[in-house]
């Protein structure tokens, strides 16, 4: 993998001020950035979110999917803490990109699942890569995890790069009628651990 560390700055934001990492993958083109906040290469476990990049539910705020919400909510957790990283990746729909998941939305009007739709276009459920985050881990100085997720692949991807989650936090946002399929999809088919609405 030809990937490397490009750039730091000061990133004030509507939660804090963190320090932005950027990273570029010569092999895909594809740039991932890390924020950080307060010193996280003490060796203590580091409170942390992997984000894969949702241009529709983070800049946009579509109701379909839960990951703008998500992307809030881990910022303002590691805010609140003053420590904390948010590793974010750019791999939109999944791993499909940002043209082929309107083409999956479309599919998903008709009646298909998030899944089913993925693989209608001939795509896998998830094809999403974490190869690069022992990359980015290593040069920010942590090994240990307390990590903000309700999904399981992203814990097996870290334990096979030998990153140790010493805890799962569960970040779950807001059901509403737009999301309620997707979510009820990513539970039922891709085994993430959701609590079932009251």
């Amino acid at each position: 993998m030809s990937f490397r560390f490009v750039a730091s700055s000061s990133l004030p934001t509507a939660w804090g001020e963190f320090v932005i990492h950027g990273f570029e993958d010569a092999d895909t083109g594809k740039e991932h950035v890390a924020l950080t906040m307060g010193n996280v290469a003490d060796g203590q476990p580091v409170l942390s979110r992997i984000h894969s990049e949702c241009l529709t539910g983070d800049a946009l705020h579509s109701l379909r999917c839960d990951c703008g919400a998500q992307l809030d909510a881990a910022m303002q957790t590691i805010a609140r803490e003053g420590r904390g990283i948010l590793l974010y990746l750019r791999q939109e729909g999944r791993g499909i990109g940002l043209v082929n998941k309107i083409r999956a939305y479309q599919l998903q009007d008709q009646g298909a699942d998030t899944v089913e739709a993925n693989e209608q276009l001939g795509f896998e459920a998830d094809m999403r890569q974490y190869d690069m985050l022992k990359i980015m881990l290593d040069h920010l100085g942590v090994s240990r995890l307390r990590l903000m997720t309700n999904n399981p692949r992203k814990l097996q991807a870290l334990e096979d790069l030998g990153i140790l989650v010493v805890d799962r936090i569960s970040l779950q946002t807001a059901e509403n009628p737009h999301n309620r399929q997707y979510l009820a999809t990513k539970a039922g088919k891709l085994g993430h651990m959701l609590t079932p609405p009251r």
